[in-house]
């Protein structure tokens, strides 16, 4: 718990003292997981993850054991001059993401795009573990 002894008045109180150092974290913290959807059909399992601003070539997917890793490293740094000051910012952003896979998969045929903001990953079902169509069975 930080204490905040005050000795600023009224209003300048408010606003000056007011979780100054909470703020200042939360404005520049940016630890964001991106939203993922996990659907499964009758062929194979989608995950599409939002990950906007990225390209293609952030990430890196691996397979591993039967479980796949999801990653992305971004880093970025500007500099803006001129005769009175120099401004330096560093940007840096990161997650990782881990799915086990069942045995259903066929993990050699797993396939991965990205457009408009979504990277879509599409994990294939071996043909033994797709569903069947109903049949009937002849009694002999």
């Amino acid at each position: 718990m930080i204490r905040r002894h005050s000795c600023l008045p009224g209003s300048a109180n408010e606003y000056i003292g007011k979780d100054l150092l909470q703020d200042f974290f939360a404005t520049t913290t940016n630890y964001n997981m991106p939203a993922v959807n996990i659907t499964e059909s009758k062929d194979d399992f989608k995950i599409n993850v939002a990950a906007p601003g990225l390209s293609k070539e952030d990430f890196k997917i691996d397979l591993h054991n039967k479980t796949l890793t999801l990653s992305t490293e971004k880093k970025e740094n500007s500099e803006e001059s001129n005769e009175k000051f120099t401004r330096r910012e560093f940007s840096y952003s990161s997650f990782k993401r881990s799915f086990g896979l069942p045995d259903m998969v066929d993990s050699e045929n797993i396939n991965a795009t990205y457009k408009d903001g979504i990277l879509m990953i599409e994990i294939p079902k071996r043909e033994e573990a797709k569903e069947k169509p109903a049949r009937q069975i002849t009694i002999s």
